[in-house]
């Protein structure tokens, strides 16, 4: 089973997907500077001027995606995770130690480093599904922001300090569990292949919708009690957790074509005495003359 779930085999490949889906669903924590910007200003004493500035310097951080994109080209995925994950976490660690513009611009450009490596491996592995690729992915960093805040808000009831710490350790350790699986594999080679993708796709578009429609129920509903928050925080995990089903399936499902191939690959005249693969070619001559008599008395006076 473990060999079926190596980055280079079928069901590996989607595990790396799986993976990718769950970077995405965390390295949109760059728009969420307005659920802590407030408790930041009165820490560190900042006045609404130099609090603005570290928001321009949020934005501007993000122009030096321009880098990992070339490095994309250079540098392997885990690479490039690896970065992603250093600069976020180094930059979310030390944003309550010093308000210097730099640092949120540092830690902004992690970011970029997460969304390349992801979306660049991704698409070489499933070149003929770049569409829905790029839509599902795309579609988990705009949910990343809503994850954030909700599972905060049930577990921690909104505390900044400590959503600053989920900031700075979550995408590091989820990026770091990227790197075990996600890696650049053969695309799909046969059509029969490239349906099974069209098909896994459209489940994950079906799941990507009912975390969407999960997380804008728990939004809508107004205030709710620390049980039905912590209800909800599980439901999520459970739901960011589905896609898993994917990449098993298709290791189970690999397991049972094997299966089929072996048996198919026994001699079917195993144990058969007269069989025509064990007789001497003298008596195989022979049985063909007693079927054949006249060419066999052909065959004999031209000898």
């Amino acid at each position: 089973m473990l060999s079926l779930l190596s980055p280079s085999s079928p069901a590996g490949k989607w595990l790396g997907f799986v993976t990718a889906i769950w970077v995405q669903a965390i390295c949109g924590n760059n728009y969420t500077f307005s659920n802590y910007s407030d408790a930041l200003k009165s820490l560190m004493a900042l006045t609404q001027l130099e609090l603005n500035n570290l928001s321009v310097a949020k934005d501007v951080g993000k122009a030096f995606g321009l880098i990992s994109g070339l490095a994309s080209d250079r540098w392997s995925t885990s690479a490039l995770l690896i970065i992603g994950s250093l600069e976020g976490l180094i930059g979310y660690g030390v944003q309550w130690l010093l308000s210097a513009s730099e640092f949120v611009l540092y830690r902004t450009g992690s970011t970029t480093w997460m969304n390349t490596a992801v979306l660049v491996t991704c698409m070489r592995n499933f070149p003929k599904n770049r569409g829905p690729v790029s839509g599902i992915l795309k579609g988990y960093v705009g949910l990343s922001t809503a994850i954030f805040t909700d599972i905060c808000t049930a577990l921690f009831s909104s505390n900044p300090s400590t959503f600053l710490l989920i900031l700075a350790i979550v995408p590091a350790i989820v990026c770091l569990t990227a790197i075990l699986f996600l890696r650049e594999t053969t695309p799909a080679a046969d059509p029969a292949e490239r349906k099974q993708e069209t098909r896994f796709f459209n489940v994950f578009n079906v799941i990507a919708i009912v975390v969407a429609v999960y997380l804008l129920a728990f939004d809508i509903t107004g205030n709710h009690g620390h049980i039905l928050s912590l209800a909800f925080a599980v439901g999520l995990v459970l739901l960011l957790a589905t896609p898993l089903l994917v990449p098993l399936y298709s290791a189970l499902f690999r397991v049972k074509s094997n299966s089929d191939i072996e048996q198919v690959k026994e001699p079917l005249l195993v144990g058969r005495k007269d069989s025509p693969a064990k007789q001497e070619p003298a008596e195989i001559m022979n049985v063909g003359i007693k079927q054949r008599p006249l060419i066999g008395r052909i065959t004999q006076f031209l000898k």
